[in-house]
């Protein structure tokens, strides 16, 4: 039995390795945006506070259990609960540009768990749904980058379900 775990796990090892180049369960985004870096992350603060009841979750989806754990001038740190299996991941936003008209952060997200190789884009899902929650997806000169590469399993996503 032993032996089948372990060679079970090096497939999936071997199969993320080859694929995304990772063994842990992650994902990084660029973003930039046309405004204020104040204005984005005062977004993104209050988008942490309103989903961090479960409240969001009875209807399906992950769009709650979130918990802001630190903000500092530059960056914003906080949690994601998954509601059906109490997993939590760690999410930092990073702000590399104060500028009054331009905006570029670093998101990341990563499983606490230690054992999480593959997350059917989890981790995608604990970022974008905050970023389109606050709607900073409409604000001016949005764009988003992010692949399969820093991020796991983000091409077969779904973030109405996560």
């Amino acid at each position: 039995m032993k032996g089948i775990i372990a060679l079970s796990l090096a497939v999936v090892c071997s199969f993320t390795i080859c694929t995304q180049g990772k063994l842990h369960a992650s994902c990084k985004i660029e973003w930039t945006w046309g405004v204020n870096c104040t204005m984005v992350k005062d977004a993104i603060i209050m988008q942490i506070k309103k989903w961090t009841s479960a409240d969001n979750c009875k209807d399906g989806g992950e769009k709650c259990l979130y918990m802001l754990k630190e903000v500092t001038d530059n960056q914003i740190k906080a949690t994601h609960t998954t509601p059906k299996h109490h997993y939590v991941d760690d999410l930092t936003f990073t702000f590399k540009s104060n500028a009054s008209e331009f905006c570029n952060v670093e998101g990341y997200s990563t499983s606490e768990t230690w054992y999480a190789v593959l997350d059917a884009g989890t981790n995608y899902c604990n970022l974008h749904n905050l970023i389109t929650g606050a709607g900073l997806d409409k604000f001016a000169k949005y764009s988003e980058t992010t692949s399969d590469r820093v991020c796991t399993q983000y091409s077969s996503r779904n973030c109405g379900k996560y």
